[in-house]
């Protein structure tokens, strides 16, 4: 995963940005909606939509709003049906790339998805074609600061976690979707600040891309595609050092 964490550090901060103006909020609502629609308006019994909670308030959502996006969603307000699409392909350096998608028209968002692929040296993959390398998993991080290795380990495998990796700067806890929470409040409990946690979808193995010519027609693609009005988040297979990353952001 190295190079991952890093890339969405970076992406975390440009979403802060885009916060302060507004732009983030129509996909945070969409994603409110959707997660309320298939698992139900109580954020306690539903990890996605308490996610989607979670990153609605980190951007300052009005409550309102907020509220008013979950009602839609459980079907109690009337609004636009959105329907939610896995598109999948294959980007420069032959990475696995996933775009989870919320949207009312079907037609408009892969023509749109298939522009940017064959702009961009990739292309659209069958359904199934791609996401069997991926795992859709529970994603924490903490800062390495919040402890050693071990003692993170220990206190995320106790609450449930499947998994802790060194993620450079950052230190990666895996669980399963339904123990996010679990995981999470165990390690706050434990006096751990926990830096995001998210429902992913998690590469089983990784390409490496080396080259800084097709490490930037990744990273170029992977944020063309993020661009995408409907487009809620775009997953890859990348592996990359956290320095060319740097490098290129």
């Amino acid at each position: 995963m190295s190079g991952h964490s890093k890339w969405a550090t970076i992406r975390r901060k440009k979403e802060k940005i885009d916060a302060a103006r507004g732009k983030v909020f129509t996909k945070l609502i969409r994603e409110i909606q959707i997660a309320s629609r298939m698992g139900g308006s109580d954020p306690n019994s539903n990890p996605r939509l308490r996610t989607a909670v979670d990153a609605a308030k980190a951007a300052n959502m009005p409550a309102a709003n907020l509220e008013k996006a979950i009602k839609k969603g459980a079907g109690e307000l009337d609004g636009q049906v959105l329907e939610e699409i896995l598109y999948e392909g294959y980007g420069p350096a032959g990475v696995a790339i996933l775009i989870e998608c919320a949207t009312d028209n079907r037609n408009r968002t892969v023509g749109e998805i298939r522009a940017i692929f064959n702009k961009r040296g990739g292309s659209m993959a069958e359904a199934g074609a791609v996401s069997w390398m991926f795992e859709r998993l529970g994603y924490l991080t903490l800062d390495k600061s919040q402890g050693e290795e071990e003692d993170v380990m220990m206190l995320a495998l106790e609450a449930g976690a499947t998994d802790v990796k060194d993620g450079g700067e950052v230190w990666e806890v895996f669980c399963a979707t339904g123990d996010l929470y679990t995981v999470k409040g165990a390690l706050e409990d434990a006096g751990k600040t926990v830096d995001s946690a998210e429902l992913s979808y998690i590469p089983n193995n990784t390409v490496k891309v080396e080259a800084a010519d097709s490490a930037k027609s990744v990273l170029t693609i992977i944020e063309l595609l993020e661009e995408i009005d409907d487009a809620q988040n775009v997953y890859s297979n990348y592996e990359m050092d956290d320095a060319l990353i740097e490098s290129l952001a």
